[in-house]
């Protein structure tokens, strides 16, 4: 796996509030926003705001108490094929898989693995995301 961060989501209790916070509060302008998930380049990293409950069922842990702390963190790959070749590559590593590559509800595919500290990684590929020649992701 390359040595890339792509997408830090947070999990918000109120989705509205968040968008208002980041958009007006600190000025960033929302390079994709949608029904309930904003995207904010950040410079080669972008930070997406997603309701807490909504990104816990992706992740297959409870919104609740201790079982997730409101934060994924992902790498994107450039095709299906990598994101299974990755999670082979982590579990020949006896890497913990929380959920094996499958194809998702927004029109990608995705796995999730879980860091030491139980800290969640999205593997996902996102056909509707472009990366630069630096391979990082670019978001009009």
């Amino acid at each position: 796996m390359n040595q890339h961060l792509h997408i830090i989501t947070l999990g918000v209790r109120d989705f509205e509030k968040s968008k208002k916070f980041y958009a007006e509060t600190l000025g960033w302008k929302p390079s994709r926003l949608q029904e309930d998930i904003a995207f904010f380049q950040a410079g080669s990293v972008v930070l997406a705001i997603y309701p807490r409950e909504k990104l816990a069922e992706d992740a297959l842990v409870s919104p609740k108490g201790s079982g997730f702390s409101g934060i994924t963190l992902a790498y994107n790959a450039r095709s299906e094929s990598e994101v299974d070749e990755i999670v082979k590559d982590l579990k020949s590593k006896g890497v913990k898989i929380i959920k094996e590559p499958q194809k998702v509800f927004w029109g990608g595919y995705s796995s999730y693995f879980a860091d030491p500290d139980d800290y969640r990684w999205e593997v996902a590929y996102n056909p509707f995301f472009p990366f630069d020649e630096s391979g990082n992701l670019k978001l009009e």
